[in-house]
């Protein structure tokens, strides 16, 4: 519900009620050696009762400028046709995610961690996709089904833990349920995006052959391999305290690529965080969605609300100013 002017340059046709005023004003003045007599004469009724026509020819000439600005009363709604992408996200909470090799703003934070933030944001980004979760370590299974509500898909997104799903990696297995997920809906484009930082270690489905289920089924796989090259620091107890060890990044990078190259998607490694906000969106301009959004817009004319009460007062004046109120020179 809005209301506007048609044609609101009228509305400056209110300066001309300044002006009639500074004209009463001066029609007022008059020469005359003193005022004092006609101060006791003029009781303050009659100056009232005198300025009534005034008051009327003011309001008459206001509501004809606000006739003529033609006021409207309307409603709009918008109607979005939208062809998205239906998106499983795949995200790896196997112990290796707490690794430390990712700063954000001078500090430290788990892999996880910055994922989350990240993924955060790309799921932001595509209010009319529908998208749901599957999170996978030594199991795998759907975190969250697909959904357009992104207050769902947050709230689950922002719970994830490490060795919530098993400290090992089923890459294969994440792959087959986010295919389970996707395989019989009807839209535009099927994606699956898997982050991991390992290499296949658990589940009983190969990562090859779910990804040539995938293809069977038209879905396309990005994968991205996330993790720095060569050691990464993990923050472990001992008896001195907390304390870094480094450990080697495993990561499969062969095998990512090849689910991509099967399915028609791309592999993608991100060392930092830069090169993973990077990769995400990028991904999201590979993969638009196709919204066309339609206005209704209904106007309802509102200036016989006016013109009427206007024509009114105008009659109702001409009568005062000739019977009760008339100026005798």
């Amino acid at each position: 519900m809005f209301f506007k002017f048609q044609d609101p340059w009228f509305l400056i046709l209110f300066l001309i009620i300044p002006y009639l005023l500074w004209q009463k004003k001066e029609q007022l003045a008059i020469s005359y050696s003193s005022l004092k007599v006609l101060q006791n004469i003029r009781s303050m009724q009659v100056s009232f009762l005198s300025n009534i026509p005034l008051i009327l020819r003011l309001f008459t000439i206001s509501l004809f400028i606000l006739a003529l600005a033609r006021p409207q009363e309307g409603q709009k709604k918008t109607e979005i046709l939208s062809m998205g992408v239906d998106i499983m996200l795949a995200l790896d909470t196997s112990g290796s995610m707490q690794a430390l090799d990712f700063i954000k703003n001078e500090k430290r934070d788990t892999r996880l961690a910055m994922v989350k933030d990240v993924v955060s944001k790309f799921i932001e980004n595509r209010p009319n996709d529908r998208m749901g979760m599957v999170v996978f370590g030594s199991e795998a299974y759907t975190q969250c089904p697909l959904t357009l509500d992104q207050n769902i898909l947050q709230s689950f997104l922002s719970k994830l833990d490490i060795g919530m799903a098993g400290d090992s990696t089923a890459i294969g297995s994440a792959i087959g349920i986010a295919v389970k997920r996707l395989k019989d809906l009807k839209s535009q484009s099927k994606l699956i995006i898997l982050l991991t930082d390992g290499r296949n270690n658990a589940g009983n489905l190969a990562p090859l052959q779910a990804a040539q289920t995938a293809k069977a089924f038209g879905i396309k796989i990005h994968t991205v391999g996330i993790g720095t090259r060569g050691k990464a620091p993990f923050l472990v107890n001992s008896v001195f305290g907390q304390r870094y060890v480094y450990q080697e990044v495993d990561i499969d990078e062969e095998t990512l690529k090849e689910i991509s190259k099967i399915t028609g998607g791309q592999y993608f490694r991100a060392t930092n965080l830069e090169s993973l906000k990077s990769i995400y969106k990028q991904i999201d301009q590979m993969e638009k969605s196709e919204v066309k959004v339609i206005d209704h817009s209904e106007y309802t004319e509102l200036f016989h609300f006016f013109i009427i009460p206007a024509i009114f007062l105008l009659l109702f004046e001409n009568i005062l100013s000739n019977s009760l109120l008339r100026r005798i020179p």
